[in-house]
């Protein structure tokens, strides 16, 4: 398979339409996961991930053959998701509130809203997350895409967690008074 890729990527930089469809074809749903996660929009999302493979034809002869196509890939639409994210200058939105009832002392239903939560974190924070929980990316993948060694984006990871868990733990309910 990795020979096969190699191929294609050496066509595709040759200036072959096709093979590069075939090649990035695959990478299609991961990216546009990650735009919807980082863009929270779903027009917008698909928006980031047509100008990301735009500026993958035009400088998929900066890629190296050999190395992970997916990382790269992924770091284009990341970069494109933060540009988009610049040059917007309002957004609104509502995100729906998710019930839950769980079994506690008193079964009451809680209300959680990760979205919300995880929009609260820093930018990067978030990237990490998303990355690692949404696409299932190694940290080694992971790596690639933000910069950095593979040990240092995990621990990175884990305190975007820690601090996810922290502000969903002390935020308030939908209603509730904060004394």
């Amino acid at each position: 398979m990795t020979a096969a890729l190699d191929a294609l990527i050496v066509r595709a930089q040759a200036g072959d339409r096709e093979a590069f469809e075939e090649a990035f074809r695959p990478l299609y749903d991961d990216g546009f996961r990650l735009a919807i996660a980082m863009l929270h929009d779903r027009a917008e999302a698909e928006d980031a991930l047509q100008d990301a493979l735009l500026k993958s034809w035009r400088k998929l002869h900066t890629f190296r053959v050999g190395t992970g196509l997916r990382p790269w890939f992924l770091t284009v639409v990341a970069n494109q998701c933060r540009s988009m994210r610049r040059t917007r200058w309002w957004s609104v939105q509502r995100l729906p509130v998710i019930e839950i009832s769980h079994p506690g002392p008193l079964l009451e239903p809680e209300r959680i809203d990760l979205r919300r939560a995880l929009s609260r974190l820093p930018a990067g924070q978030r990237l990490l997350l998303v990355l690692h929980y949404y696409l299932d990316m190694s940290f080694e993948d992971m790596a690639q895409v933000v910069g950095g060694r593979p040990d240092a984006v995990k621990s990175r990871t884990y305190r975007a967690l820690r601090k996810l868990r922290t502000s969903y733990l002390t935020e308030p309910l939908p209603g509730e008074v904060v004394a």
